[in-house]
């Protein structure tokens, strides 16, 4: 049985691994030109990493702030989700469980589904969740302060490094083919519509369709 010691040194390590990533989030949010203020407020509120990058991304491409809005919730709904999963095994009281909520997101899910007792499930869930927090905010105010000085997005490239930094986010949640072909039609979906609907509308529709898909596609399992 893996001991108490070893899930908080791993928590500890995945929330120093992600949550330095914050400072990449605040440099491009204040060189795309939102304020220092507006990006913490965003890291502190938001707390999800794709939604966050996906709302900077419309709204530096001209995008209106309201369609970035509801893609970073289309992105984030899958919070939901892991809510579900980790709700049994955390076995929280109404108050706490709102509490919670807001540390629900893919690392404390990983790190506290899979434990074997509730004790360590909540060990998993919480030094994850609430490290990568802490330092999300800490380094996207550092990187919102950098971004700040730097100016321009584009004089360094900083406007493409938003889809970059998406990606890079995305992408090691892709573990199965499935995921992968989901991923790339919904991808398809909105590279198709970028020339002929408004900035925004592309990634909310093709993010949806992947959605779908995601939610109707069952492999079978083979027998």
């Amino acid at each position: 049985m893996t001991s108490d010691r070893s899930i908080v040194i791993d928590s500890l390590g995945v929330g120093l691994a992600t949550g330095a990533y914050g400072v990449s989030f605040g440099a491009i949010s204040t060189a795309s030109g939102l304020s220092v203020l507006q990006t913490c407020l965003i890291s502190l509120l938001v707390f999800t990493g794709a939604s966050q990058f996906a709302f900077v991304g419309i709204v530096a491409s001209g995008g209106n702030p309201l369609t970035g809005a509801l893609t970073a919730a289309l992105l984030g709904s899958r919070n939901l989700f892991y809510g579900v999963s980790m709700a049994p095994k955390l076995e929280l009281g109404p108050g706490a469980r709102l509490a919670s909520a807001h540390f629900v997101i893919d690392e404390s899910t990983a790190m506290g589904v899979t434990r074997e007792n509730r004790r360590q499930a909540r060990l998993g869930f919480y030094w994850t969740g609430i490290s990568i927090f802490v330092l999300w905010n800490l380094t996207t105010f550092i990187g919102a302060l950098a971004g700040d000085a730097i100016g321009d997005p584009r004089t360094y490239g900083l406007d493409a490094a938003v889809g970059a930094a998406f990606l890079g986010l995305l992408w090691p949640r892709l573990a199965t083919w499935t995921g992968r072909l989901v991923a790339l039609t919904g991808a398809a979906v909105a590279l198709g519509l970028v020339p002929v609907t408004s900035a925004g509308l592309p990634i909310i529709i093709g993010g949806g369709t992947a959605v779908l898909l995601g939610m109707l596609w069952r492999p079978r399992s083979r027998s």
